[in-house]
């Protein structure tokens, strides 16, 4: 996409501090940096979402996030690691091409994610299930 700001990172048409890339993926500092180390890994080809993202590219994706959740807990020593990736604005995602974050985490830091606990009976889980399945 030509005015994806990642594909234009990915082209090397604006900065970026690379920490990592390989011939589908790249691992960059995130300006917008919650904690020190917050890396976002991106998708070298363009999809706006996981939705669009073959299951190769999908195992580069996360391969190269557990790499860097490796670097971060090796260099910084982080009390943990969040890896959050969004797919849709109702899920939070602001750039429209694939990428994961990957966040040092230390207690009290002010990054929070919570969700309510609905608990549904068993018998609804198993239909969720079963229209999942049908899907693959």
């Amino acid at each position: 996409m030509e005015n994806c700001v990642f594909c234009r990172i990915v082209r090397g048409e604006l900065p970026a501090s690379v920490v990592y890339q390989d011939d589908l993926t790249m691992a960059i500092m995130d300006i917008g940096c919650v904690n020190p180390g917050h890396m976002l890994v991106i998708a070298k080809p363009h999809a706006d979402n996981l939705y669009g993202v073959d299951d190769a590219l999908a195992a580069a994706l996360f391969r190269t996030a557990a790499r860097m959740a490796r670097a971060a807990e090796k260099t910084l020593k982080p009390e943990g690691v969040s890896v959050y990736q969004a797919n849709g604005k109702a899920a939070g995602q602001t750039v429209f091409h694939v990428h994961i974050h990957v966040l040092p985490r230390w207690e009290n830091d002010g990054m929070t994610l919570t969700w309510p606990m609905r608990n549904p009976p068993r018998e609804e889980l198993e239909k969720m299930a079963a229209q999942l399945r049908a899907a693959l």
